[in-house]
């Protein structure tokens, strides 16, 4: 198994995670400023309700696209650790299980943009509610997603964290893509905390993830466009395996 590993040029891992994050990248990207800006009003719920009932189709899209972003974030999170584990097994693994914490979250505030289109419907069974309730209660689930985004990126920033320290130490990446995903993970958490703890303020601190989108699409770029230092990383491979492994 190690022997194949070896065998196999890092290279190849590396463009299909650059692939892999572009279009993690470009999903996240769209249905935040393409769908979620275009639909949700900002202190109008009663409007926000109406868009979601009215572009039914694109709203399912936005929560298919994010699943969609989710399967390739696992295959990433893989390709990642494979890249990364010459370094450090053990911080590269205790990214991986940052990352295992993360998604469960974030697939399950998915649930919560169901509820927004469902209550933003003309079933029988809402009947029970005035209009004002079910509005009231859209913006609840709406709110409750955010939060649970927010939860999901407190994991996401730690192993942002450990990632930029792999790829600082590592010898085969740039050390500045390392202090670009450290600062990144800094970022997300710095976001979340406030969000967290200071909600009023959650709005202005929530400029700083353009920091973090700079610093995911150098490591995307870099992956796909210049990959690893393929003999340094054989090099570190082949000196951290055990007789264990």
């Amino acid at each position: 198994m190690e022997d194949h590993e070896l065998q196999t040029s890092p290279q190849v891992y590396a463009r299909i995670g650059g692939v892999l994050y572009l279009i993690i990248i470009v999903i996240g990207f769209c249905s935040e400023f393409f769908v979620r800006e275009k639909l949700v009003v900002s202190g109008d719920v009663t409007a926000t309700a109406n868009n979601i009932m009215a572009s039914e189709s694109l709203w399912r899209i936005t929560i298919a696209g994010a699943l969609i972003l989710l399967v390739c974030s696992i295959a990433l999170t893989l390709i990642l650790y494979v890249l990364l584990r010459p370094v450090n097994k053990t911080l590269a693994l205790l990214a991986v299980f940052f990352n295992i914490v993360e998604f469960p979250i974030e697939a399950a505030s998915k649930l919560c943009l169901f509820a927004a289109l469902f209550l933003s419907g003309n079933a029988d069974y809402l009947k029970a509610f005035e209009p004002h309730q079910l509005h009231a209660l859209v913006q609840m689930s709406l709110k409750l997603h955010d939060y649970g985004f927010g939860i999901d990126l407190v994991f996401f920033g730690f192993a942002c964290l450990v990632y930029g320290y792999l790829l600082f130490r590592s010898g085969y990446f740039p050390r500045p893509l390392g202090v670009l995903m450290a600062i990144a993970g800094l970022s997300y958490l710095t976001n979340s905390f406030t969000l967290i703890l200071a909600p009023a303020y959650a709005g202005t601190i929530s400029l700083i993830l353009v920091l973090a989108l700079i610093g995911e699409l150098s490591l995307c770029l870099w992956l796909m466009v210049k990959g690893v230092d393929e003999q340094r990383w054989k090099e570190q491979a082949s000196a951290h395996r055990s007789p264990s492994d």
